[in-house]
């Protein structure tokens, strides 16, 4: 195989155990993606050119799509890096070792920190940030000259050392060719018993060989996510991240702190998001729509000048046409909305067609679900122009031609031809004087 610039490592095979959960931590969803997916997005947009994943042998399987090593005991972050010799090893210039949990890292910083190495014609370089609380941090131990002498983890340091405020964020890059060799020399001499990369760095630094340093401007950039807080402190720092992107690309959100837009979403200038929405997948919203409060948005597309308005669930599979309307406390699955037709609210509408400039009333649904096991969910077709009275239930399969209406309170069961009014419930009854009092009570029985 040709030899690669850049090759990267992942490392993912830690299980999280501060996580207290069954779900390896690099797996834990965080805004519509797992954690490694944002490292491994970052990663490949810094130009990366391979990648190969480090994973234990019970989440290997999570990562078929990408190239796994398969590091069979926890030893480790050393041990973790070595796994990947045999697929890395004479096959690229340069590798950087990434961990799965930063999920903040940016490509913009990878870029930078390879630059940095490069430019210094380093055999490895650290990526650094300062914190005002270290924590458990390795902390980075520079000379008398401001050069980097070792790194100490937080579990080996001494009460000086834990005072450092720039600390290491197992982030690096290496020279391949300087790499393998020192991982042969890691031993497990510290108070966890381990191979720790950090190691290889003070073997290269005893050698005389460069190392360089390169801090972070911003630490949020590296930092780590190892319990369920970080992990919603996280989540925080993405979702800002990503409206500050769609504000500045021209769409108006009017709290972005209660608003969740995942990465995947496509926004257009001119559309008004209002509070506590919040935008899934793989959904498109064209330029001029209105969207919420409290609307939940999944894989939908949304068509330009469309309101969707508030306790609005759209659910995958729907399309709102230009100018249509889904109103309060409306759910729409799997469906097309025409242009300029309104579901105003209270109803559910999934697996249908509505056609353009179509008026659904109030609590009007689509009963589609199968009427025989086995056979598929029913579809419900409205044609355009078509008056729905409320509370209209459509038993699907069936059609609704052009210019019909149905009566409020209507089942309709059977197709409805083009500009026909279809009328289908029970008659009212009254019956006189049996009101009010029940059986001799006072009516409040």
């Amino acid at each position: 195989m040709e030899e690669t610039k850049l090759a990267a490592v992942v490392m993912a095979a830690g299980l999280g155990t501060r996580m207290h959960s069954n779900v390896p931590k690099h797996l834990h969803p965080l805004l519509g993606r797992r954690m490694v997916d944002w490292v491994f997005e970052a990663a490949t947009s810094a130009g990366v050119e391979r990648l190969v994943v480090v994973a234990s042998r019970t989440s290997a399987d999570a990562f078929g799509h990408l190239e796994v090593a398969v590091q069979e005991t926890p030893l480790g972050t050393g041990d973790a890096v070595r796994s990947t010799r045999a697929a890395l090893e004479g096959r690229a210039e340069d590798v950087l070792v990434l961990s799965g949990d930063t999920p903040l890292i940016t490509p913009e910083l990878i870029h930078e920190l390879v630059e940095t190495h490069r430019a210094a014609g380093a055999s490895a370089t650290v990526l650094a940030f300062e914190l005002d609380d270290p924590g458990r941090y390795g902390r980075i131990v520079r000379d008398g000259s401001g050069r980097l002498a070792s790194i100490v983890e937080a579990a080996d340091a001494s009460d000086e050392q834990l005072a450092i405020r720039e600390v290491n964020s197992s982030i690096y890059v290496f020279r391949a060719d300087r790499l393998w060799p020192v991982l042969d020399r890691l031993e497990p001499k510290n108070a966890q018993g381990e191979l720790y990369l950090t190691d290889s760095v003070g073997f290269l630094v005893a050698d005389g060989d460069t190392v360089a340093v390169h801090t972070a401007a911003d630490p949020l950039d590296a930092l780590g996510v190892n319990t369920r807080v970080e992990l919603a402190a996280a989540a925080a720092t993405l979702r800002d991240r990503i409206n500050e992107r769609h504000m500045l690309a021209g769409v108006t959100i009017d709290d972005p702190g209660s608003t969740w837009i995942e990465p995947g979403v496509e926004i257009q200038p001119d559309v008004v998001v209002h509070p506590f929405t919040v935008i899934r997948g793989t959904s498109k919203i064209a330029a001029g729509a209105d969207i919420g409060p409290h609307a939940v948005l999944i894989d939908a597309v949304v068509g330009e000048r469309v309101s969707v308005g508030p306790f609005c669930y759209l659910r995958p599979g729907t399309v709102l046409e230009a100018e249509a309307k889904a109103g309060t406390f409306v759910e729409i699955k799997n469906a097309h909305i025409g242009a300029g037709a309104k579901v105003p609210h209270l109803s559910y509408i999934g697996d249908a067609a509505i056609g353009d400039e179509t008026n659904v009333g109030a609590g009007s649904i689509t009963a589609n679900f199968p009427h025989q096991e086995g056979l598929p969910k029913g579809k419900t077709s409205v044609g355009r122009n078509v008056r729905v009275g409320v509370n209209t239930v459509f038993l699907a399969p069936v059609e609704v031609g052009d210019d019909a209406w149905t009566a409020a309170g209507s089942v309709i069961e059977e197709d409805v031809p083009p500009n026909a009014l279809a009328i289908a419930r029970a008659r009212q009854v009254t019956k006189e004087g049996r009101g009010g009092k029940k059986n001799g009570g006072d009516g409040n029985d």
